[in-house]
This record gives structure tokens, sequence and C-alpha cells, in this order.
């Protein structure tokens, strides 16, 4: 090495410095093992406590100062020379006088050590590098500003570029602070032009030296971890620019070669860390990966992208991250990975990560599923996120054994199956919809009771949430016992006829209409009213029930009741909705009857919605034993107020008739279970019929057309025979009085047929089920002979002969 620039020996203060720092240097070194002093702190401390050091110290410092303003480069150089002799003994001294010149130290340094830089290496770049590195702590501004200057001028004309940034390398891989101070201002500061310039100035350089060159830095980008998600954003843009960006001039081909080997040098570092064994240190960290933990979201945002190159380098940092990270950080990439995707290609982005790191985290899906699990119950996620997850997630569970990833996940995630059925309440449709999907698709576990009632819960509250798509997920549940799927069809005939799911049904409220529930007792007042006591007990009045009756037609003073308006859903929809209500109940009616023949209802389904409408239209009478009514006319009796009630349930919900088929259509018989229902509807309506007096009994359609459904609901349900259930054909053609005649001779018909009279006062005897051989019912003979109550039939046939003469045959006994 030439001998660097020295002091004017007839000068004296260059005489004083060179005597006061050769000194420093000789007692640094002699004494170096005896002070035992740890640190460059520890060791500046140590000597500058003692007195003579410290005079030549001070000797040094004002010399210094004197000498710079004639010759600073002799003066820096003289320094550096004694600091290579005696080093590292002699670091104290040049760290005291930077910190006491550090805009000369810094700049000079840095010349100096550019100045006998050379690609085999520098003498004093060890100097150099322990300078900056103490002059860091307090002067990182100033040493960023003179290295950021350095990295400029190398690049100007003549500059050197290949030494300067080789110069810098060099520093920035022997110091890993000097690295963290500049490398984000150095990455801003690769402009395109500027990448232009140094690959034209190092395009021309011998393979192994640019191969060398590229293996520094490489080293240098696997030790920052200052600025690496910047460092990684600008490789990244440069050597694939996302979207139509124009990608700079002679960068591409760098950058893709310089991730390729950074990949590379990661995945080295990764697998070789290995795991520790019981007693020994943990594995030294990767800065790099380091710095992009807890980034998983943003790479993942990156890698979905699906641009060939980006998504290919993103998605393999995304597994060596993952290892590195473990056993934390590969469930937060597979939670984002899955929260994210929108398409079926980015979801394959899931499944190829798990067929990647596969032989390394054999508990992958585990840890995946919970991290979902715990980001749903923690209510973070925003309802468009928490869908596309779930969706993702049936999706994957719903590929079955064939995709590894996804059974693993269907089973760690079905073991969460109450808690994730809490997501059918969810406000927004969407998610309650994606967690019905993910529910269908899950393996479902034994569940303790109360589970599963709270399930089926919610899965009713779903499918009345979205009526033409959640019906699967209770059909499932439904078929998982024969209770599941009682308890489901109480649950449903509840909910059906309750609040805004009945007006998906055309249930609406008559304006003016008492309310459903019996009255109350007046409280005592001061203030007595005539007309309160009216409103409240007028419906409990025991009228006879003759022409002159009136049943809550309008209040004194106030006229009729107002009409119903027209329904809030159009009708076409609530046909379709009713139809996939009742298809739904159909099939859980079939679930609770497992043993039952193909096309046809046992038992067990048409009780339980028998026994749930009884709670509905008449919760007085539910829990009871079917009872015979009293054997005076319907409508003579004390219960008239019940009975007005359970017309009034009937105009507001037009679903209790096709409950009510459903009850009639069971095998056994099962309708006389709604007794207390089927006596206070046909009791209102022979009221009416008494009381109407329009010529034809279709100027009221309404009560002609429940009339209808009633005898045909007895008859189906085999408490008629078929000779007088085919009296509803006759309905629409009679007069008001004649319907009335009809309906009690029906009634007689299942009085005497109720196995002995009651008494006046509401004596009850049961009312009979008979079954015929082979489970087939409804055949005439069965019953018993309707002779004795055919007299009312013929004689309406015979005064309607002329319009009902060709009906005549069909009711030959």
């Amino acid at each position: 090495t030439p001998p660097g620039p020295s002091f004017n020996p007839s000068d004296p203060p260059g005489v004083v410095a060179s005597w006061a720092v050769e000194l420093l240097g000789q007692l640094s070194s002699r004494y170096a093992g005896r002070h035992g002093a740890r640190g460059l702190n520890e060791l500046l401390q140590l000597w500058t406590g003692c007195e003579a050091t410290r005079t030549l110290l001070e000797l040094y410092g004002q010399c210094f100062g004197a000498l710079l303003g004639s010759c600073p480069d002799a003066c820096v150089a003289a320094l550096l020379d004694t600091s290579l002799q005696h080093s590292p003994h002699f670091d104290w001294v040049v760290a005291h006088v930077g910190g006491a010149f550090p805009g000369t130290i810094i700049s000079r340094v840095l010349a100096c050590g550019l100045k006998d830089y050379w690609p085999g290496g520098a003498p004093k770049l060890a100097s150099v590098v322990g300078i900056l590195g103490h002059l860091a702590s307090r002067h990182g501004a100033s040493i960023r500003q003179e290295l950021l200057r350095l990295f400029h001028a190398s690049l100007a004309p003549g500059g050197g570029a290949r030494g300067g940034v080789g110069f810098l390398l060099q520093l920035a891989l022997l110091s890993p602070p000097l690295l963290g101070a500049v490398w984000g201002e150095l990455v801003a500061a690769l402009t395109p032009p500027v990448l232009a310039q140094l690959h034209q100035r190092f395009a021309p350089l011998p393979r192994e030296e640019l191969e060398g060159l590229g293996g520094v830095l490489v080293r240098l980008l696997g030790q920052t971890s200052a600025g690496a998600p910047r460092t990684l954003r600008f490789l990244l843009d440069t050597a694939a620019p996302p979207g139509a960006r124009d990608p700079p001039p002679d960068g591409p081909e760098a950058c893709e070669r310089l991730l390729s080997l950074l990949l590379l040098h990661l995945q080295k570092l990764v697998h070789g860390r290995g795991g520790p064994s019981p007693g020994d240190p943990p594995p030294r960290p990767i800065p790099f990966l380091e710095a992009l933990r807890g980034r998983e979201r943003d790479l993942c945002l990156e890698a979905l992208r699906l641009e060939p190159k980006r998504s290919l380098w993103l998605h393999q940092l995304l597994g060596l991250l993952a290892v590195y990270a473990a056993p934390h950080g590969p469930p937060e990439a597979f939670f984002h990975l899955l929260a994210l995707a929108t398409t079926p290609p980015q979801l394959a982005l899931a499944t190829q990560l798990h067929a990647v790191l596969a032989p390394s985290l054999a508990d992958l899906p585990s840890a995946a599923a919970a991290a979902c699990v715990r980001r749903i119950h923690a209510g973070a996620l925003p309802p468009p996120q928490l869908s596309r997850l779930l969706r993702n997630l049936s999706i994957l569970v719903a590929a079955g054994p064939e995709d590894p990833l996804g059974h693993r996940l269907g089973e760690e995630l079905g073991r969460n199956l109450p808690e994730l059925a809490q997501l059918l309440l969810h406000p927004d449709a969407d998610v309650a919809g994606a967690a019905a999907l993910l529910l269908c698709a899950l393996p479902a576990p034994p569940l303790r009771p109360a589970q599963l009632h709270a399930m089926l819960r919610a899965a009713v509250h779903h499918l009345f949430l979205l009526l033409p798509h959640g019906a699967r997920l209770l059909e499932r549940l439904c078929a998982t016992s024969p209770s599941a799927a009682r308890a489901a069809l109480q649950l449903l005939v509840e909910a059906a006829l309750r609040g805004g799911n009945a007006e998906l049904f055309g249930a609406f409220t008559p304006p003016g209409d008492p309310p459903e529930d019996p009255p109350e007792l007046p409280k005592p007042s001061s203030k007595a009213s005539l007309l309160d006591a009216n409103r409240r007990f007028a419906a409990a009045v025991d009228f006879p029930g003759g022409v002159c009756s009136v049943f809550h037609a309008g209040v004194i003073g106030e006229g009729l009741k107002t009409p119903p308006g027209p329904p809030r859903h159009p009708q076409h929809r609530i046909s379709r909705n009713t139809q996939t209500f009742l298809g739904v109940l159909l099939r859980c009616c079939r679930a609770a009857d497992p043993d039952s023949p193909p096309g046809t209802l046992g038992c067990e389904g048409p009780q339980a919605v028998a026994a749930a409408l009884v709670e509905a239209v008449c919760p007085w009478a539910a829990g009871g034993d079917p009872s015979w009514p009293p054997q005076d006319e319907p409508g003579r009796g004390g219960s008239l107020e019940r009975d007005l009630g359970v017309l009034r349930r009937f105009r507001q919900h037009p679903l209790l008739f096709p409950l009510l088929r459903v009850v009639a259509a069971g095998r056994p018989p099962v309708l006389a279970r709604c007794w207390p229902v089927l006596r206070g509807l046909l009791a209102t309506l022979v009221a009416h019929w008494d009381a109407c007096r329009e010529p034809s009994a279709s100027a009221s359609p309404w009560h002609l057309r429940a009339s209808c459904a009633l005898v045909g609901c007895l008859a189906e349900g085999a408490m008629l025979p078929p000779v007088l259930g085919k009296a509803q054909e006759l309905f629409p053609r009679l007069a008001p009085f004649e319907v009335k005649l009809l309906l009690l001779s029906l009634w007689g018909y299942l009085r005497e047929q109720g196995g002995g009279a009651g008494n006046a006062r509401g004596g009850a005897a049961r009312v009979p089920q008979r079954r015929a051989p082979g489970g087939v019912l409804g055949r005439e003979g069965e019953l018993g002979d309707p002779g004795g109550c055919l007299a009312a039939l013929h004689s309406v046939l015979h005064r309607n002969v002329g319009s009902l003469g060709v009906l005549a045959g069909r009711f030959r006994t």
C-alpha cells in the first residue's frame, strides 16, 4: 500500500500531533490485554479516565483542529495509518476524535477509504467501518448524507462507479448499522435513469466479477431488515411491473436475476437453520424475513393478482416465510389467502401452498382452521370478507377426501360446528348464506341435545332469511335423528306463524282487530266506561247464534271495521314461498319417520306439526288430549271467544290450511290431535253461514274456501267417509243456509263417531282413529255407516236437482 500523506516536520502542530498519536497507539497496543474492558465504550471510558492519556488526547485534539484548515487529508490519513497499525486497540482514539470533529472525520474517512479500495480488499476498510459504526449512533444523518453523496458522485462521468458501488457494498456488508442507516434512501435513489447508468457501467465487467458483486448484494439483502418491504416492492416492480406500467430500461433482467438469487439464498438460510435441540440456543434470525413477519396480508394481496412472474416469486416467498415464522406464520398466511381469494384460480394458491409446506408442517391444516375460527369469533372481519372466507372454506371442504387440505380443514372445523352455526343468525344475508354452505359441507360430529337444538333454531331462522336457498342445511340436520326432525318441525311451524316470517306466506293483521291474547280483567278505576267494558267482554257473551248476532263487525260510534289492505308481498312470491316451505316441511316429516314407505308420511312428523299447530292457534288447548265438543250445536257454548280467535288466526295466516293438510296426510291418521282447531273453525263457519243472507255462498269467498278446505282435510285425515267428504264439491252452488245444513250434518256424524255423548257442559269423548289393513285409510265402511247423516245431503241434492242432478251419482252409498 503506498504511504499516505504525512505532516510537515517543521510545523510544530504537526510534530506534536505525530508524537501524540503515535504514543497513544503504542500505549493502546502495549496495555491491550491488561485493562479487561468490554466494548469500545468501556475502553474509551477507561483510557479517558487516565490523566496521561487524557492529556495526550487534548494535545492531539488541539493540534488536529489547527491542522484541518491547511492539510485535512494528511490529518485523517495519519489517523487511519495509526489505526491500521494498532487496530483494533486504537479504535477508541478514532472514536473520540470523530466525536469532536464529525463533519470532517466522516467525509475524510470515506474519501480515504475509497481512495485505497480495490476489489481484493482494503487495508483501511475495517478502520473505516469501525469509525463510522461508532459515530452512527449520534451522527447517523451525517453518515447517511455522505454515503448518498458518495453514491451519486460515483455515477457521475469519471466518478468510478465500479469502485464507488463496490466500496459501499463492502461497507454495508461489514457493518449492518451502516446498511440500515442508508438502505432506504439508496432504494429510493434507484430511479430508472440511475438503473440505466448502473447497467451501462457494470455491463463490460467480467462475468466472475459481476457474479461476485451479485453475491455480495444478495448477502446484503438477506442481512437487511430496515426497508425490506420497500426493497422487495422495488425488485418486484422493476423485474415485473404490475399492470400496464413500462419496465425501466435495462432493469428487469438484472432484478429478475437478483430476485432468483435472493430466494435461493433465503431458502438455504431457512432450511439450513434446522430445529434447535434441547438446551441449544435458538437459531439465528434472518433479518430480511424477520422484517416481513406480520406482513402476510400484503404479500397475499400481491400474490392474488395472479400476474405470472410476480405471483410465482411471492408464492415462493410466502412458503419460505411460513417455514421461518412457524408455528404462527403459516396459519396467518393461509387465513389471508382464504379470506381474500375471490376466484377459483386465486383459491388454488392455498392448495398449492399447502402442497409445498406439507412435508415440513404436518399440522398446517389444523392450525389454519383454528386461525380462521379465531378470526371469526373475534368478530373483526367485515361482512364481505367474512362471507368470502366461509364460501372458500366450504369449497375446499366440499372437495372431500380427494383434497388433503379440504379434508383436514373439514375435520378441524367440524369440532367447532355449534359455534359456526351461530353465523346463521348474522344480520348480513350473504354471511348467513355462506355459513349455511359451510355447515352443509362439514362432517357432523356427535352433538349434545342442547347443541343440536341451538343449531336447529339457527337453521330455522336462516331458512326464513333465505327461503329459496336455506332448506338444504335444515334437511341435513333433520336427517341426523328422528328427534331432531321433530324438533325442527316444531320450530318451523312456530317460526312460520310469527312476525315478519308470516308475511312471507301472505299473513296480515286486519286493522281494528282485537288482540289475539285473551282479554284481561279490567283494573279498578274511579272512572268506569261502559264502552270499554263492552269492548273487553262483548266477545265472551253467550249469544244464541241467531240471525241478529254480529261478531266484531265494528264499534258503536266508529262504524264498521276497516277492510284489510293487500299483502306486503306479491301473490306469485307468496305462492312460491309457500311451496318451498311445504317442501321442506314434508322432507322433515319423512326424516322423522325413516321407516315409513316411500311416498307416504308416517305419524311422527305430522304429530309434531299438529302439536305446534294447536299451540299456535289454540294455546289454551296445547298439551291436552284431543276432546270431543259439547253435544249442543256449534256456536252455542261458552267458548265463542275462543272460536272467534281460531277463525281470526286462519284469516290472518293463509298457511294454516296447508299445514292442516300436512297433518291430515299422516298415516295412521293424526288429524284428531288438531280437534280444538277443527272445532273452533267449524263452529265459526256454521255461525257465519247461519247469519249470512246472501243468495249464494259465493258472496262470501273466504268462508267458502275455508269450508271446502276444512271438509277436504277431514276427509283426507280419515275423519269423514268419502261420501261426506265430497260434499265440498257442492258448496259453491248452494245457498248459505244449505252450506250450514251440510256442515251441521258433518258435525253430527263426527259426534256419532266419537264413541259416546258428552254432557251439555262440555263433557268429552275421544275422537276415534281407525286403521285399515295395510295402512290404507279413508275407504267407506271403515269409519262407520254414514246413512243417518245423509238426509241433509240428499235433501239439498233434491232441492237443487236442476243444477246438481249430474252430481247425484257421486253421492250414492
